[in-house]
């Protein structure tokens, strides 16, 4: 049998994939309100904020736990470190990916908009970040980490773009103005759901290397491509 902090930790890990997979299906059912698919209903989007919620406050305790109880090798400590900063990402990404889905469902004649500045690429690439990062999380395959600062970089320019023309469609044309802005609000959100990835990439290359690199120069540094356990 393994140790007693053994066996905390890997209810660690299994709590994080856990809300990480929630979080994921929000972010999922955000974009399809955005893109005005079917969604689940709003009692069962409420029923899996609150279970990350409480997911959160158990990361909180068994991290807590092992620090009182036991003296965590440097390996572990800073897993326990990056867990309770990962589950503090995880939380706010489905905080924004609930405000998207309000947020789209009062946003009226959306859809001329979205096809014209192409916000459903955008959309779909914010669900491929977020997949990824449950993936690399999982995994610790630095090459993923690699894929999620260059997906972060390329919906930031994107998302950028975006909002530049639909500033511009609404000095043109001020019927778009409403929808403009609450599209021009929902994209920053899928910006920040983004940078919440990838700040939760750069604490898992913490533990695998303890060094903190910081996205913007990941182009800089050299990493390995193998998985490493």
């Amino acid at each position: 049998m393994g140790s007693h902090i053994e066996t905390e930790l890997g209810k660690l890990k299994g709590i994080i994939l856990k809300i990480g997979n929630l979080a994921e299906s929000q972010v999922a059912e955000a974009v399809k309100a955005l893109l005005s698919e079917p969604v689940m209903e709003g009692k069962e989007v409420k029923k899996t904020e609150n279970r990350i919620d409480k997911l959160d406050v158990k990361i909180d305790e068994i991290c807590q736990s092992v620090f009182a109880l036991h003296q965590p090798v440097a390996s572990d400590l800073r897993f326990i470190m990056s867990a309770m900063q990962i589950s503090n990402e995880i939380e706010r990404i489905g905080d924004l990916a609930i405000s998207i889905i309000k947020k789209s469902k009062n946003i009226k004649d959306k859809h001329d908009l979205i096809v014209k500045f192409s916000i459903a690429d955008i959309a779909r690439l914010v669900e491929e970040i977020t997949i990824k990062t449950n993936e690399c999380f999982l995994t610790r395959n630095q090459s993923t980490i690699g894929e999620i600062f260059i997906l972060n970089n390329t919906i930031k320019n994107e998302s950028d773009e975006a909002i530049h023309n639909i500033i511009n469609e609404m000095k043109s044309n001020s019927k778009t103005v409403v929808s403009g802005t609450n599209l021009v609000i929902v994209l920053k959100h899928l910006e920040r759901i983004s940078e919440h990835c990838t700040n939760i990439a750069e604490y898992v290359y913490f533990m695998i290397n303890a060094k903190i690199i910081k996205h913007e120069k990941f182009g800089e540094k050299k990493f390995d491509t193998d998985n490493l356990d």
